[in-house]
């Protein structure tokens, strides 16, 4: 609120020209160096992640389809303890598909924290060549209009590929 308050009274001011800066956190981490390589790790991890879930999605749909078949000649009580089979089968191919979505959110945060900080500095730099009052995220800004805007955003990918480039 206190912000919303001060935005205001700062826009509002006639003498007090604002200029806001946007940057898209989303396009800057997908083409800077860094975060091709955060994007590769993750690639690598998923599609091994992936090539397991295949693997147990396989088994269990060989296991219904052989349930399939037997169906009508197995009986209630085998019909049932190979129901329970399956259930179980697909209960826990449900958790690690889970296990997995959560092991890569960590892993990418984990990735993507410490080039986050290096942009924020970038961002400050970038905000400052570009003599812009104040810098926000384009998607999370509660910034619906703006007289004057600049997107930082390229000038962001580029001062940060200078200052931090490829290791190779």
């Amino acid at each position: 609120m206190k912000f919303a308050i001060l935005l205001c009274s700062l826009i509002t001011l006639p003498s007090f020209a604002v200029t806001i800066g946007l940057v898209d956190m989303q396009k800057v981490l997908f083409n800077i160096e860094e975060g091709k390589k955060v994007r590769k790790q993750l690639e690598k991890s998923f599609n091994a992640k992936k090539a397991e879930l295949k693997k147990e999605e396989d088994k269990l749909k060989k296991a219904k389809d052989a349930f399939d078949k037997q169906v009508s000649i197995l009986s209630e009580k085998a019909r049932s303890r190979k129901q329970r089979e399956l259930q179980e089968m697909l209960l826990k191919l449900e958790n690690t598909r889970q296990k997995y979505q959560s092991e890569i959110s960590t892993l990418e945060k984990k990735l993507t924290a410490p080039i986050l900080e290096k942009v924020r500095g970038i961002v400050e730099q970038a905000s400052k060549q570009a003599k812009v009052s104040m810098s926000f995220e384009r998607a999370t800004a509660p910034i619906l209009y703006a007289e004057k805007t600049v997107d930082l955003t390229d000038s962001v990918i580029k001062l940060h590929n200078k200052k931090f480039p490829a290791k190779k």
